[in-house]
């Protein structure tokens, strides 16, 4: 990469860019995910037939993300980011215009693969801004997205308690959300590969290290989809609460996990990301140990509570991780994101499987086990970790890691 040299200002102003634009991509997810049933009956499908269209955005990113690296070789990061937050935001307006089930699936892999491509580019982004520095800002940073996705959640719930047309709201959203990113993309890091530095390959197996990075990023993701998509059939299958409850207990859930990320990165800072994950295992297996013998809601939600509060800085981790974890961050974090957006591909659909064989019940107990498996193998996430830059003077400029 180039010997830029960035004054201390410019990284922070460039960590406040960069978390606009995770809170914009969330922002896209929210108000795509609040307008699915219109896009259901827009495009006459069945609930069978909407399934194996909402597989086709995993499968769209699992096929772009390796991609993201060699963009941004190319056309250095800051442009890559333009283009890729822009293509992000406009793909929006595609699902909602699908008229029926093969036209959806082809719109929701390209929506797919531009959310997958804008994933990579702005966590390397941010990995690189957490090197200059040098403390952990990942967990903030996926805070930001979530509370993204709870205004763009927000502002769906509205359009369709209005009644508006979901092709009007999606325009209009994604006119926005282009412009925001566009503008926060201003102050990001502009950081350029140098004339004879190798171009990554356009598609690469990850490296090991992502591998075992990203198995510990697939347990916590695999916890989360199971709690935001089952949590609300599991108070009211399981404990007969009403379904003003059941869905309170989903929001709960995700507004633990929003505040958890927002002030994670103290808790890092002070404890370390192995030491942080370990506790966070901990407390995640017993919100599923008190799921599990759950006998009242309030025991049930106070469980999702804190399964929510111990996997929320998990994935953040794993993405800082693999950034520090080999000479290609773009490749490591590819490969990680594959493998997350994978467990929460398979998750929901597990999570019913089991159910239907077993119980709920029995679910939840898998669920906690992978929970378990956060504190075992967190040494995996020591990659790197002591080899941030440091600052010692809040006016020192901060140099390029890698020149």
């Amino acid at each position: 990469m180039s010997a830029v040299v960035y004054e201390r200002r410019d990284v922070r102003r460039a960590r406040y860019a960069v978390a606009a634009v995770f809170a914009v991509h969330g922002a896209v997810t929210g108000s795509f995910a609040t307008r699915v049933p219109w896009i259901q009956d827009h495009a006459r499908l069945s609930a069978g037939e909407l399934g194996l269209a909402l597989a086709f955005p995993a499968i769209g990113a699992s096929v772009a993300m390796p991609l993201a690296g060699y963009v941004s070789h190319r056309l250095g990061a800051r442009t890559a980011m333009r283009a890729l937050i822009s293509l992000w935001t406009l793909a929006l307006i595609l699902p909602s215009l699908a008229p029926n089930l093969w036209t959806l699936c082809a719109a929701l892999f390209v929506y797919g693969a531009t959310a997958g491509m804008a994933d990579v580019a702005m966590n390397a982004l941010g990995v690189e801004v957490e090197a200059r520095l040098g403390k952990s800002i990942m967990s903030g940073l996926h805070g930001m997205w979530s509370a993204g996705a709870l205004v763009g959640s927000a502002a769906g719930t509205l359009a369709a308690h209005l009644g508006s047309d979901a092709r009007l709201h999606h325009a209009l959203a994604a006119a926005t959300l282009t412009v925001l990113g566009l503008v926060a993309c201003q102050w990001v890091l502009d950081i350029r590969a140098t004339e004879d530095e190798e171009p990554p390959p356009r598609f690469a197996l990850p490296p090991r290290s992502a591998l075992l990075i990203g198995a510990v990023g697939f347990c916590a993701v695999f916890a989360e989809g199971a709690a935001l998509d089952w949590s609300a059939v599991y108070l009211r299958d399981e404990l007969a609460t009403s379904a003003g409850l059941a869905a309170a207990c989903t929001t709960g859930f995700m507004l633990t996990m929003a505040v958890a990320r927002l002030v994670g990165d103290a808790v890092v800072n002070r404890f370390g990301a192995v030491r942080t994950v370990r506790a966070s295992g901990v407390l995640a297996a017993l919100g599923g140990v008190l799921i599990v013998v759950a006998n009242h809601p309030a025991v049930a939600m106070a469980g999702f509570a804190l399964m929510g509060l111990g996997i929320a800085v998990v994935v953040p981790l794993c993405f800082a991780a693999a950034g520090r974890s080999g000479p290609n961050p773009s490749l490591a974090i590819a490969g990680v994101a594959t493998i997350t957006y994978t467990s929460g591909l398979i998750a929901p659909s597990a999570i019913g499987g089991l159910a239907q064989l077993t119980s709920l019940v029995v679910s939840f107990g898998l669920v906690t086990l992978l929970a378990c498996g956060l504190a075992v193998f967190a040494g995996v996430l020591r990659a790197g970790e002591g080899d941030r830059t440091r600052i010692s003077r809040p006016d020192a400029a901060v140099p390029d890691p890698k020149p």
